[in-house]
């Protein structure tokens, strides 16, 4: 199946906001935060896209299933 450049973005967001929730589990260390600085507008901006593209994900399979 053919996806699209949203959809894969969407995929690639997903997985970085995944290992990201992984490390702060696991050893207190939130690397958007470490990379983009800590409560700046960028950080901001990919957490808040890593979130969207969740929920566009969740529409996907809903999607998908119906």
């Amino acid at each position: 199946m053919k996806r699209s450049a949203v959809e894969w973005i969407a995929y690639y967001l997903v997985i970085v906001g995944a290992l990201n929730w992984g490390f702060v589990g696991l050893f207190d260390f939130d690397i958007v935060a470490k990379i983009l600085g800590e409560a700046t507008a960028l950080a901001r901006i990919v957490y808040s896209l890593v979130g969207i593209s969740g929920l566009y994900l969740i529409y996907l399979v809903g999607v998908k299933e119906s």
